[in-house]
């Protein structure tokens, strides 16, 4: 039992914008006050701290293969960026790839009680559950790529979607999958061809469908599954300028149906293909919030470090011709592509001004705060534990116009961003980094601070300097126990696995079956993850 009194609660679900409350936990739930015994209950006294729920980040690339291939692949990554181990903690290496327990405990440190895995193809998913489950203490899914699979593109161009809803609800099934996530839909397909899709109503080769169509069943196949979250959406022609229009298009193709669409500022450059980089934040900004249907993230850029690592196989590629980095290429088969290369962000690189730029627009754009969420796309913008710089630049305006004081010039000739005064609140931040997350996600016991919510809670010291104070949380709880006491690991425990098992129609299986003799080099009968890959698993239920 745990008693954290005389607080100022930031818990945007319940309408609290700093008031003084106390809060109350047992057998790691929050309850009412009546149901602790506070002579017992250990006391945390929480006068002047600002006092919010556990983090939950619905966007980063924490485990699977694709991830720990990006290790593999940057052994300088992890050279000067070591942790020892102590006495109940393990030691750890890396800085834009961290290895699984170093990434639980960066994570903690910060605040965060609960991260999503933002893309694994189904057939590594056992390699991803396997480092999930090596992750300690955080909450966690794993978002599983649809957008370029071959028997639901062979559905749609058959006009059966009954028989892709099933595939998909068999799908999340046997990947022990949380949310529909879709990656440059066609054009990874076409990728294996040396094409890509450039438009809405290109065609996949060898199929004779579309990304418009596979977007349009997806959502409609995510809605007639009552998924807890909306189908999680990478788009077309991602980091090529003009296309905010695209991504403009891509939203209104969806006709009111509900999506999220992550690091939208790789999708929010204006101008035309091949000429110069420059922010369209603005268009697409006004498509958001036109669209009340639509929830985004936006994967700011961090200057410095970063690994891009992607299953947008052609953008990897691209990203190779234009910075001559080593890059690493894969295939899937019948199911995704992807790559990794290394970046580096520099203020006085024009590209990376202007896409830092570009995010930093979003963020001040987007009127509504339930419906643009904090993001770097870790590893591919940038560390996840860089979010405290971003939440400094987002409270304090004058933090904004002293980086921007030092980019490109031409970065910041015809920029909106000087003439943006908007700072974010706490309880924006609050927003942002918690409780609009977890709404979107559909975790009813995450991002707030309510009767009946997690025990997931993070207590900061009121500081003036906002990226120290959300750095180095006083004290952060997990389930009900003190996980972090003034910055500093004091205790591990595990996490949870969440993930959904939606209904299908068990007639789809003769189906699958033929599907995988005719062409994957597994049984369809080897393929489901196991219960033993998932010890600390719970399903979320589907609406």
């Amino acid at each position: 039992m745990l008693g954290i009194l005389n607080g100022r609660v930031y818990d945007p679900l319940n309408g609290l914008n700093g008031e003084v409350r106390d809060i109350w936990v047992k057998d790691g739930r929050i309850v009412p006050p009546e149901e602790v015994d506070r002579e017992r209950a250990e006391i945390l006294d929480a006068t002047g701290l600002v006092v919010m729920p556990g983090g939950v980040d619905i966007h980063s690339h924490i485990a699977g293969a694709k991830v720990n291939a990006g290790r593999k692949f940057r052994p300088e990554d992890h050279r000067d960026h070591t942790r020892t181990r102590t006495a109940f903690t393990r030691s750890g290496s890396g800085y834009t790839v961290p290895t699984t327990h170093l990434t639980g405990y960066l994570y903690v440190e910060m605040g965060y009680t609960t991260v999503m895995e933002a893309a694994t193809a189904p057939l590594v998913a056992r390699h991803t559950h396997e480092e999930l489950e090596d992750i300690p203490i955080l909450d966690k899914g794993a978002f599983i790529t649809m957008g370029n699979n071959h028997f639901i593109m062979r559905c749609i161009r058959e006009g059966d979607r009954d028989k892709a809803r099933d595939y998909v609800a068999w799908l999340l099934s046997a990947a022990r999958g949380y949310a529909i996530k879709i990656v440059n839909p066609g054009g990874v397909e076409n990728w294996k061809w040396g094409r890509n899709v450039s438009r809405l109503d290109d065609e996949v080769i060898g199929f004779g469908v579309t990304p418009r169509q596979i977007l349009t069943t997806l959502a409609w196949i995510n809605d007639e599954l009552g998924l807890p979250h909306v189908p999680h959406i990478h788009g077309i022609n991602l980091g090529q300028p003009g296309n905010a229009r695209t991504m403009v298009e891509t939203i209104e193709a969806l006709e009111g149906r509900r999506a999220h669409f992550c690091h939208l500022q790789f999708f929010s450059y204006g101008g035309e293909p091949g000429k110069r980089l420059r922010s369209g934040a603005a268009e697409v900004a006004r498509a958001v919030n036109e669209h009340p249907n639509v929830t985004v993230d936006v994967g700011q850029i961090i200057f410095g470090e970063a690994t891009t690592m992607t299953s947008d196989g052609p953008l990897q590629y691209r990203l190779h011709r234009l910075t001559g980095n080593k890059w690493l290429n894969d295939d899937v088969e019948g199911e995704t592509g992807g790559g990794v290369v290394p970046m580096h962000y520099r203020r006085k690189n024009l590209i990376s001004a202007v896409q830092w730029i570009t995010g930093m627009e979003l963020f001040l754009l987007i009127a509504d705060p339930w419906r643009v969420f904090l993001t770097t796309d870790h590893p591919n913008a940038g560390p996840f534990f860089a979010y405290p710089q971003v939440i400094k630049l987002l409270i304090d305006r004058d933090a904004r116009a002293q980086v921007l004081e030092g980019l490109h010039p031409k970065a910041r000739e015809g920029a909106l961003l000087p003439e943006l005064d908007r700072e974010y609140s706490l309880y924006e931040i609050a927003i942002i980094t918690r409780a609009g997350t977890a709404r979107a996600l559909g975790l009813k016991n995450k991002g707030h601070l309510g009767v009946g919510a997690d025990a997931d809670v993070t207590i900061y010291a009121d500081l003036e300097d906002k990226e120290a104070m959300f750095a180095h949380p006083r004290y952060v709880i997990k389930g009900g126990e003190i996980i972090v006491h003034d910055g500093r690991l004091v205790r591990e425990r595990p996490g949870r696995t969440l993930y959904v098992a939606p209904p299908y129609d068990p007639g789809i299986e003769a189906a699958i079956r033929d599907h995988f003799e005719r062409t994957y080099v597994i049984a369809s009968d080897n393929y489901p993850v196991q219960d033993e890959y998932l010890p600390h698993g719970e399903v979320v239920p589907c609406a």
